[in-house]
């Protein structure tokens, strides 16, 4: 069977889905897949690497409604020449509208991938609900990314005769430690100044539900029973600038190293730096955690994890095995955890071994593809 992924998120473009979407045709037989996906100015560098077919075009009219019909005679061109017998779609509005009129012109089916973000897009907006409903509905599978994202769409459309869960895993090479180079960490951690120091890591974008400003506040607490504390922040985003603001409010900026977006090969050396992984998620007014794959990467690299209690995050976390999940509004309860790892050394590597071995025997990419079959 010959898949066509359609995405609007795809490296060189750094972020969740784009990971997900490339680990994903990674693991799958090369000559069955092709991949639609918006043009980048490095693309044609990217693309060359892979075993697989890649077309980036420009999916939207700027002069003609509805825009997305542009990616609709696209897709249509790329099923006859290509002999495509499924669509995998992603971004289900608007893509889900073109993989609905495919199935209706063409007969060819398609499984919808929902992330969250998309299935909350849909929800919190009634002008898109029927039309959200109905798209789910005439997929011949839904492939969501955790039991808490299945419980999710079930209980909102219901009768649901296919729905599965595939995992994000990490990429293959956060278990390659042939990729971790004891003399470049040794530089790195010069560089960075983290020599004798207690480094913890944070790795997300800088957005509302992500917990930056609650670890901010309960940094100085830390402080004082971990007086060398760093903070490695990789990521970058919208809230950056206030997060920025706060650092500097609360004098940290010694405490604080902010290392902006970092590609997967790079950013497995900076988990290596760490003691400790801390991501603070929480639920806001329009998201709620789905799932957590850097929860995965710090554990896939040894590290214990204090993790925010929302959505999805306690299948990537085990309480208790594997980290510890706080609630992130009890600032003094996340820092006594927060401390309580830093200082524990027995207590934080049982955790992190724990974690390290669930990550290899039950996330690897091989083995979710299957789920696919």
């Amino acid at each position: 069977m010959k898949n066509l992924i359609v995405t609007l998120e795809y490296p060189p473009q750094i972020g969740g889905i784009a990971n997900y979407i490339y680990n994903l045709c990674s693991h799958l037989p090369s000559d069955q897949v092709v991949v639609y996906a918006p043009a980048h100015k490095q693309q044609v560098e990217f693309d060359k690497k892979n075993t697989w077919k890649t077309y980036r075009l420009n999916p939207y009219w700027n002069f003609i409604w509805p825009k997305w019909l542009r990616l609709f005679f696209q897709i249509s061109t790329l099923v006859e020449v290509e002999k495509i017998d499924m669509l995998y779609v992603n971004h289900v509005l608007p893509v889900g509208y073109v993989a609905y009129l495919i199935k209706k012109f063409k007969k060819i089916q398609y499984t919808l991938f929902l992330h969250g973000t998309d299935i909350e897009m849909a929800t919190n907006h009634p002008a898109k609900r029927k039309k959200f409903i109905k798209l789910v509905r005439n997929a011949k599978t839904v492939v969501v990314n955790s039991e808490f994202l299945k419980n999710k769409i079930q209980n909102f459309v219901e009768n649901l005769s296919d729905v599965r869960v595939v995992y994000p895993c990490p990429s293959d090479k956060f278990f390659d430690r042939s990729i971790v180079d004891p003399s470049e960490l040794s530089l790195l951690r010069s560089r960075l100044a983290l020599n004798g120091k207690k480094v913890v890591i944070t790795v997300a974008r800088m957005v509302e539900g992500k917990g930056f400003p609650h670890l901010i506040n309960a940094l100085p607490e830390i402080l004082k029973k971990v007086p060398n504390l760093v903070w490695l922040v990789v990521g970058d985003g919208p809230k950056s600038k206030e997060i920025f603001e706060m650092i500097q409010k609360k004098s940290l900026q010694n405490v604080v190293r902010f290392l902006g977006s970092i590609d997967t090969t790079q950013l497995v050396k900076y988990y290596h730096l760490a003691d400790l992984f801390v991501l603070l998620t929480h639920k806001d007014e329009n998201h709620e955690e789905g799932w957590g794959t850097v929860f995965l990467e710090a554990a896939a690299c040894g590290l214990p994890v204090v993790a925010g209690r929302v959505g999805g995050v306690e299948e990537a976390v085990l309480h208790n095995q594997t980290g510890l999940i706080v609630d992130t509004y009890q600032s003094q309860k996340v820092a006594e955890d927060i401390i309580k790892l830093l200082t524990n050394e027995e207590l934080s590597k049982q955790l992190g071994e724990a974690a390290r071995l669930r990550v290899v025997d039950n996330f690897r990419w091989e083995k979710e593809v299957l789920k696919l079959n």
